[in-house]
């Protein structure tokens, strides 16, 4: 076993994962000469020792004993003895920050004794007891697992009985009356007394803070902040000092800059007479750290020169914690603090005019998720707020307007000029104009992988789902939910960004950032903001190897993303252009009896269809545009065959012809599916169907052709969905060469000359099969697009619209996920195909054009895998076109 303790001499800032953030930090200012209190570290190894087996190591316990006899000999006085006593904390602190997330014991080795030689040395008798009842009370809490309230009620009850509100206000006889209390209820709880040993109190205490690491508040934490599980904790051993001796000692928090905007000054809390744990539990208030100059200007003094010389030295933002005792400074802590987005990329640009950083490093310090919360509105903090649910957030802004339960009543009130939530139980591909058309999305169902939370996404709207307590009751046109019903009509506002639902309208501010990316905000008209994220995000463009595409399926969304720095369109979603008015053409197309209804059906919608391409084309002048062929779970487009079976049904129970009904009723059961995900859709729709495709390729073709004619420069790239032989996409391609042929010679016999195509004709790769036989397919492919959504449907056995709601939440409580693999990509199944499939593909064809336009596309953390895979380009909705941008860059330099 190698070396499990360490003095705060021996180690550095660059030793966290073996000695913790707070432990190398402790090291890194002993080394720098700041005065920091002598003490020692125990690495996390030593935790995860103790995780796996429920037993420190056997050796830990000699290595304790040699750096409490150095300790000792530094401070000049022992642990347990009778006048002036040797005190220590006990603290946490993992690799990764989580605050308040573990544990600390303060004032360890006191007893009963120790606490009168404690109380003799100081002169101050109520700080002794103060301390001994402080101990009692977090040992209890922490390493006997005792309720805090039983603590808390006792002081409360002590406060009551001397007529104050005031802690300072009880004298000695009532804390030594608290420790006795205190001391009663460990013996209730335990059936013991407490610890009078020192070093069984440290033992005790550093087992606690080890097992503290899988505590439910620290296993949320992790799950939330995405920190690995099997890191653990180290445990800082450090002598007290102390800022509850008097008037003239106190405790703080201070930040080199305001971590909520990020300018310098001096920001940070200040209490005098006090132990760090009362600034950070609110127990009394601090005051601002300005005031410190005042009260103890040499403390100050030190103070601003020890910030100085620590964001100097660490290049960043620091937050320190520190204690005065009896106006002598230490520093009990450093870290690189924590921000607002907005402080993140203000400090990052500050640094590099300061000398500090380079661009790099600026850029290395801001993430996407970061610039996306800057992207959207947001309800104004100062409003008053009626707070009826709190739900998922699953995409992000603030919304108000009146509820609607339809589709058709949101587009109708949209014509009339009125804001509205389009209120669902859940929503499907139909409601489509209906989301187009609202302010926000709100479902009672769903998660943010649902159809709400994708599409809203996509279109940048605001979006919350999954808000069970809502019964949404469409028939009637209300929704109650706990005692309140919300009609039809009625004003409500969504934040989703935390869940929330409003009664009312709620002010909204206005995303600067948003303003710039769509051009109607200069970087140089003085927004400090904007000039920073201009300043970082031109940088990342110059710097990045991954092209950012964006999935648009209609002019608007195209020109937006186009706006917002889209180098072209990695998916059109042609089967979004056939809902609504459409629909019934299609329908006609699917259930024809014979070619001329077929053909007649193709008719109808190929001029329908050239007119969506020309207006994307246009859109996207000069930049590819992948579009991919029709892709449809078959039921989305046929009629329900529940509802026409009621309809045949009650027809023939009257005496009645059923009519159309009853021959649409046998041509939809005999195309039902049982699993339509798997069913007749994709390619197999377009080889099973004739004309289908090649009614599409030539709406592309013509279109193409028609812009040329213009002198325009449309770059369409045709993709082929859900292949899993390449005889499939042979076949599909042998189709599509000769309508580009016809299309070609029919330009040239009007005319007009011929047209040069060079349409690039390529796959989606999204079912595993494809991503291990990516060699053959690649034979008959100019490009591959990985479509990660279904990809990860198929290679995790998931239907994606049913599993979120029925287990997904029971998989991440039991850590079978860190994270949803539909918001980000699954590196070891999901990833590992395609790797897989880049790999093979380009083996077969080394200039095999790769890319991904799943939703993990907008996804930072996928970003960076799939750069380091070697994709080409990743594609994403508009509004994540800029983050996509930024994660990019970022991916170049991490």
């Amino acid at each position: 076993m190698p070396k499990l303790v360490y003095d705060f001499a021996e180690g550095n800032k660059d030793m966290k994962e073996l000695l913790g953030g707070k432990g190398a930090n402790l090291a890194e200012m002993t080394n720098l000469g700041l005065p920091v209190p002598p003490g020692f570290t125990i690495s996390a190894e030593a935790c995860k020792v103790f995780l796996a087996t429920g037993s420190v190591p056997p050796e830990l316990a000699d290595e304790i004993d040699h750096h409490v006899d150095s300790l000792q000999q530094k401070m000049g006085k022992k642990l347990g003895q009778a006048d002036d006593p040797l005190l220590v904390s006990v603290r946490s602190g993992a690799a990764v920050s989580m605050p308040g997330m573990m544990e600390t014991v303060l004032n360890v080795g006191l007893n009963d004794d120790s606490v009168n030689g404690l109380a003799h040395h100081s002169g101050n008798p109520r700080f002794a007891w103060d301390a001994y009842r402080r101990l009692i009370q977090m040992f209890g809490k922490t390493v006997l697992d005792m309720d805090g309230e039983v603590f808390e009620g006792a002081i409360e009850a002590a406060k009551k009985a001397k007529g104050t509100k005031n802690d300072l206000d009880l004298d000695t006889d009532d804390l030594k009356a608290l420790v006795k209390t205190f001391k009663a209820a460990v013996q209730d709880h335990t059936g013991r007394e407490f610890p009078q040993d020192p070093r069984e109190q440290m033992d005790l205490a550093i087992e606690a803070v080890f097992g503290s690491w899988n505590s439910e508040r620290a296993i949320l934490y992790r799950r939330q902040e995405r920190i690995a599980t099997d890191l653990g904790t180290a445990v800082n051993i450090c002598s007290m000092v102390f800022g509850n001796l008097g008037m003239d000692s106190g405790t703080g928090v201070a930040f080199t800059r305001d971590p909520s905007s990020g300018q310098p000054g001096v920001y940070g809390d200040y209490l005098q007479n006090a132990q760090g744990e009362d600034v950070v539990a609110g127990i009394r208030n601090t005051v601002p750290l300005a005031e410190l100059e005042q009260l103890d200007k040499k403390s100050y003094d030190d103070l601003m020169a020890i910030m100085a010389k620590l964001e100097g030295h660490y290049r960043d933002l620091c937050d320190i914690e520190f204690t005065v005792e009896r106006g002598k400074l230490w520093m009990l802590q450093t870290r690189v603090g924590k921000r607002t987005a907005g402080a993140a990329f203000r400090i990052a640009t500050s640094l590099i005019d300061e000398g500090m950083i380079d661009t790099d490093e600026a850029l290395r310090r801001v993430k996407g998720a970061q610039l996306a919360q800057l992207m959207f509105p947001r309800f104004d903090s100062d409003a008053d707020k009626d707070l009826v649910t709190k739900a998922i957030g699953a995409s992000p802004g603030a919304a108000s307007g009146k509820v609607v339960f339809t589709s058709a009543a949101a587009v109708e009130a949209a014509d009339r000029g009125e804001k509205v939530i389009l209120v669902r139980r859940e929503t499907n591909p139909d409601d489509l104009h209906g989301m187009i058309a609202a302010q926000g999305i709100l479902t009672s169902r769903g998660g943010k992988t649902s159809h709400a939370a994708v599409v809203a996404r996509g279109m940048g709207k605001t979006c919350v789902c999954g808000a069970e307590e809502l019964d949404v009751e469409v028939a009637a046109g209300k929704i109650l939910v706990n005692g309140t019903t919300i009609n039809a009509g009625d004003v409500i506002s969504i934040d989703g960004t935390t869940g929330e639902v409003f009664l009312g309208e709620v002010p909204v501010v206005p995303s600067p950032v948003v303003q710039y990316f769509e051009g109607s905000l200069a970087p140089d008209a003085g927004d400090e903001l904007v000039a920073a994220v201009h300043r970082l995000i031109t940088h990342a463009d110059e710097i990045r190897r991954l092209g950012v595409r964006t999935n648009a399926d209609t002019a608007d969304d195209a020109s937006r993303a186009r706006r917002f720095g889209a180098e072209g369109i990695g998916l059109c979603r042609t089967e979004h252009m056939f809902l609504g008015e459409r629909r019934e053409a299609v329908e006609r197309l699917i259930l024809a009896d014979d070619a001329a209804e077929r053909e007649a059906a193709l008719a109808e919608l190929e001029p329908l269809q050239r007119g969506d391409f020309l207006e994307l084309l246009t859109a996207m002048d000069g930049l590819p545009v992948t579009i991919r062929l029709i892709d449809p779970p078959l039921h989305e487009f046929l009629p329900s065959m529940e509802e026409l079976a009621v309809k045949v049904a009650i027809a023939e129970e009257r005496g009645e012809d059923p009519g159309r009904n009853k021959a649409l009723l046998a041509a939809v059961e005999r195309l039902h599916e049982q699993n339509p995900m798997l069913g007749l859709r994709g390619v197999r729709l377009g080889l099973v169907v004739p004309g289908l495709f090649a009614m599409q390729v030539r709406a592309i073709a013509s279109a193409a052709a028609e812009l040329r004619k213009q002198g325009k420069d449309p770059r369409p790239e045709i993709m082929i969905p859900l292949v899993g032989a390449v005889q499939e996409l042979q076949l599909a391609r042998d189709e599509v060469d000769a309508v580009l042929a016809e299309v070609d010679r029919s330009t040239e016999a009007d005319g007009t000359g011929g047209v040069e195509w060079k349409t690039p004709i390529g796959t989606m790769i999204e079912l595993p099969r494809a991503a291990v036989i990516a060699d053959q397919i690649a034979e008959a492919a100019d490009f591959f697009s990985f479509g990660t959504n279904d990809l990860t449907q198929t290679t995790w056995g998931f239907s994606r619209d049913d599993v979120e709601g029925a287990f997904f939440s029971r998989y991440l409580e039991k850590g079978i996920f860190a994270v949803s693999p539909f918001e980000s990509i699954d590196r070891e199944g999901v990833g590992a195909l395609v790797r897989t499939g880049a790999e093979r593909g380009r083996a077969a064809k080394p200039d095999l054009k790769l890319g991904i336009c799943g939703e993990h596309g907008g996804d930072p953390d996928s970003i960076h895998f799939f750069h380091e895979v070697g994709l080409d380009y990743v594609s994403c909705s508009p509004f994540r076109i800029p983050v996509a941008r930024l994660e990019a860059g970022r991916a170049t330099l991490l």
